[in-house]
């Protein structure tokens, strides 16, 4: 696993603390529903968090490609955004070439998770991100939040990837059936969570949202109190313990709700933005 040194966060200059929020934000099921809109309401009130100057950082799965949309959608230029699940950190700024650089990726090695779900997962189909950001993939698979295409490979070609993120998915297996197979996988030495779906991801072991996050949050000199995130996933529970504030989506998992501070809305009932102008 590689990271940068002594935990650091090139490209943050030391800062006075701060009395804005620092608003971590999930995206699919959260800003966004499952068929990937963002409603009016929801975008309206993002737009007004950022304009009032706080610290909004999207937190998401969705690896870079499929964040840069999202962040036009609510006016971030600005700021930071955590891409798959924490392996992942930009610094935005409009001066830059492309208007964002990483400053942080988190990488490990996938073999032996890859190894162990192939025999555990029927009908499993992989993706892995690599270290350059190019996704590669078995049989065809492809997922709008790659950001990019998939080039296709022999699974054997994704065992010595140098991987910041890991997709399995099964077409065959139901929702119940993937999560058992999850589990007797017994996978180590990385970092899961299970999806809606039958959909698996996964970072380097102790990578998450909330990792990334609380490095950002401490270098930017933000009181933990005043630190609010929204998700509705499994992979949004670290992050929503590790808030000063953690809102649920009214459709999550009664597991993601229970280490909630409070519950908001569904995503088709604008759930985030009645949180977003809670802060206004």
């Amino acid at each position: 696993m590689t990271m940068t040194a002594n935990n650091a966060i090139p490209g943050i200059d030391d800062r006075v603390p701060t009395t804005n929020y620092l608003v971590a934000l999930d995206v699919d099921g959260t800003l966004v529903d499952h068929d990937g809109v963002m409603s009016d309401g929801v975008r309206f009130s993002a737009q007004a968090v950022v304009g009032a100057g706080h610290e909004v950082i999207i937190a998401t799965g969705r690896s870079l490609g499929a964040v840069l949309p999202v962040l036009t959608q609510i006016g971030l230029q600005r700021g930071y955004a955590v891409c798959s699940n924490g392996g992942v950190t930009l610094r935005l700024d409009p001066a830059l070439e492309l208007g964002y650089e990483i400053i942080d990726r988190v990488t490990f090695s996938p073999r032996t998770a890859l190894t162990t779900l192939r025999e555990k997962v029927p009908g499993a189909r992989f993706a892995v991100e690599d270290a350059g950001g190019n996704f590669l993939a078995t049989s065809r698979f492809q997922d709008a939040s790659f950001g990019i295409e998939a080039r296709g490979v022999d699974f054997h070609h994704l065992l010595d990837v140098e991987a910041v993120r890991v997709v399995v998915n099964s077409a065959e297996a139901s929702t119940d059936e993937f999560a058992q197979a999850i589990a007797d996988a017994g996978l180590h030495g990385v970092t899961y969570a299970v999806g809606w779906s039958a959909w698996l991801d996964i970072a380097a072991a102790g990578v998450t949202k909330a990792t990334a996050l609380e490095k950002l949050r401490a270098q930017l000199g933000i009181d933990r109190s005043l630190t609010v995130a929204v998700g509705d996933g499994s992979n949004d529970i670290d992050m929503l313990r590790w808030a000063g504030r953690g809102v649920a989506m009214g459709q999550a998992e009664p597991s993601v709700k229970s280490v909630a501070d409070e519950v908001t809305s569904s995503v088709y009932d604008d759930g985030a933005a009645a949180v977003l102008r809670s802060l206004l």
